[in-house]
C-alpha cells in the first residue's frame, strides 16, 4: 500500500492508516504546486498554486498569495489570491480586497470587497447553470416584455431616484 489507502464505504478515506472524516480540510501549502485536478468531499484551501480545476463539495478557499489556474466548483468559494478560470458556486462567492478573478462567476450571492478585481461575467440567481444555447449556437434572446416584467434585466432592489430642485431663473432684461 502506498501513501494513500483505499476509500472505504461510509464517505471516509484513509491516509497513512488514519481515518479522515468526510468534509475534511485539504491544504495546498505555500511553496507547493499541484498540476492536475483536485476533487474533495470537504474543503480545499489553496495557499500555494494549482494548475488545474478544483472541485469541492463544501468550500474552496484561495488564500492571499494562492493561485488557481483552472475552474473552481463548490458550494462556496472565497478568493483572497488569484483565480484565472471560471467559478461556479451554488451558494456564495466572496472576492476579498487584493484578490483577482479573471473568469466568469456563476452563483446565488456574491460579495466583492473594495480593492478586489473581477474581470468576467457574473451570473446570479436561483438558476446557476449557464444559459442554454439555441440551435445556431448563440444565447437565447429575451423579449422586451420579459425584461420589464421582472425578467433577468430588472434589479432586485428598486433604484433610488434623486430629487433635483428646479433651476432658479433669473429675470432677463426684457
Amino acid at each position: 500500500m502506498g501513501f494513500f489507502g483505499a476509500k472505504p464505504s461510509g464517505g471516509t478515506a484513509t491516509v497513512q492508516g488514519k481515518v479522515a472524516a468526510a468534509g475534511s480540510l485539504s491544504i495546498i501549502a505555500t511553496g507547493m504546486t499541484v498540476r492536475g485536478d483536485i476533487v474533495s468531499d470537504g474543503i480545499v484551501k489553496v495557499e500555494g498554486a494549482v494548475d488545474g480545476d478544483v472541485h469541492a463539495i463544501h468550500q474552496v478557499l484561495v488564500a492571499r498569495g494562492g493561485i488557481v489556474l483552472g475552474d473552481i466548483d463548490a458550494r462556496e468559494a472565497i478568493v483572497g489570491g488569484t483565480v484565472n478560470g471560471s467559478i461556479h458556486a451554488s451558494e456564495r462567492v466572496e472576492v476579498q480586497s487584493g484578490a483577482t478573478v479573471v473568469g466568469d462567476i456563476t452563483t446565488r450571492r456574491i460579495a466583492v470587497a473594495e480593492g478586489g478585481t473581477l474581470n468576467g461575467q457574473i451570473r446570479m440567481g436561483e438558476q446557476t447553470a449557464p444559459a442554454a444555447l439555441d440551435v445556431k449556437g448563440s444565447p437565447p434572446k429575451f423579449e422586451p416584455s420579459q425584461l420589464h416584467a421582472g425578467g433577468p434585466g430588472r434589479p432586485s432592489v428598486p433604484v433610488a431616484r434623486v430629487a433635483v430642485p428646479p433651476r432658479a431663473t433669473t429675470p432677463g432684461p426684457g
